[in-house]
């Protein structure tokens, strides 16, 4: 009984600021979620010991109130023996009425000092009640706090995480568009010296067929060329006497 009292007491003089500190410090309500599973299994058994000391307290209180009852027969018996003039059973009430006081003021001390234990089991419940029903509201409380203040921490890895992409990989990107517009630029160049090389050999190729065609022209003046190819004997003549005029 003893050793449960002790818990309650130190249940109920538990420093609540220290508690939330604590939960806070920890960053978790697991330090008021013990307090509270200790304080609502101290108060169950006190409940149950006070229901205890509640039923001796009853008994004692019974048997105190027996005692007392017989005592006051007796101490009228007595009387009426004396005045009877029955010493001999006056004598032998008398000591059954001590033996009856002595256990009367027994039940007594019996009865009034459960009756205060029983009075404090009551008082701590009731401090124990009321100092649960504060820290569940703490925890609520806490609770409601510490969720709050994940949602901030996330919100704020969110926007670090922001601020640590700005400006991440610029260098690469640029350095990766330089490159491109660098081959851009040698596939333009070799693009025009392809381009100037084809119209180099297409100058080339049309001014050797001039050059033929001027020579076969004066072959055929000097009568030492072949007939043009696909020309008749008079288109051929007639070329030439073209050509002579």
């Amino acid at each position: 009984m003893t050793s449960l009292i002790e818990k309650t007491q130190t249940l109920i003089s538990a420093n609540l600021h220290d508690l939330v500190d604590r939960a806070l410090q920890a960053n978790s309500v697991a330090v008021l979620r013990q307090y509270v599973r200790d304080a609502e299994a101290n108060l169950d058994a006190l409940e149950k010991a006070a229901a205890t000391v509640g039923g001796e307290v009853k008994t004692l209180e019974r048997r105190y109130q027996e005692y007392k009852r017989k005592g006051d027969q007796l101490d009228r018996n007595i009387d009426t023996l004396i005045m009877q003039g029955k010493m001999d059973l006056a004598q032998a009430a008398q000591a059954e009425l001590n033996s009856t006081r002595r256990m009367q003021e027994q039940y007594h001390e019996q009865w009034v000092r459960q009756q205060r234990e029983y009075d404090s089991l009551l008082s701590a419940r009731l401090k124990l009640q009321a100092k649960l029903t504060t820290v569940r509201q703490e925890q609520r409380e806490l609770e409601a706090l510490m969720q709050l203040a994940k949602s901030k921490e996330a919100t704020v890895r969110a926007i670090k995480s922001l601020d640590d992409l700005v400006g991440v990989g610029d260098s690469d990107i640029a350095r990766i568009g330089e490159s491109i517009r660098s081959r851009l630029d040698r596939a333009s160049a070799h693009s025009e010296m392809y381009a100037s090389r084809l119209d180099t050999r297409m100058d080339d190729t049309l001014g050797r067929a001039e050059i033929d065609i001027q020579l076969e022209e004066r072959k055929r003046r000097l009568g030492l060329a072949d007939s043009v190819p696909g020309f008749t004997a008079e288109e051929d003549q007639a070329a030439s006497q073209s050509s002579g005029s």
